[in-house]
């Protein structure tokens, strides 16, 4: 994981979504790869996949750290949504 956490950092993204896809086809249960994911959409700015992985790892692992950045992506939404209607 820490390969794939360098990638992100190095913005190689399309490298780690297909290093973490290969991981859940051979460990679905892998809550770390789901939320490692969700922060490659995020940063990615795809922010319906980054929520789909982020509760999917709250799912396998409800203590995981995916808690706190879905809760931080929807507050950031929100916040955004909420501009695009004041003008």
């Amino acid at each position: 994981m820490e390969t794939i956490r360098q990638l992100i950092l190095e913005n190689k993204t399309d490298e780690a979504i297909s290093l973490l896809e290969d991981i859940l086809r051979k460990e679905p249960g892998c809550d770390e790869a789901c939320y490692l994911l969700g922060n490659v959409y995020r940063k990615k700015n795809d922010f319906r996949q980054a929520l789909n992985q982020y509760l999917r790892a709250i799912e396998l692992n409800p203590d995981s750290p995916a808690q706190i950045a879905y809760n931080q992506l929807i507050k950031i939404l929100d916040y955004y949504n909420k501009e695009m209607y004041n003008p």
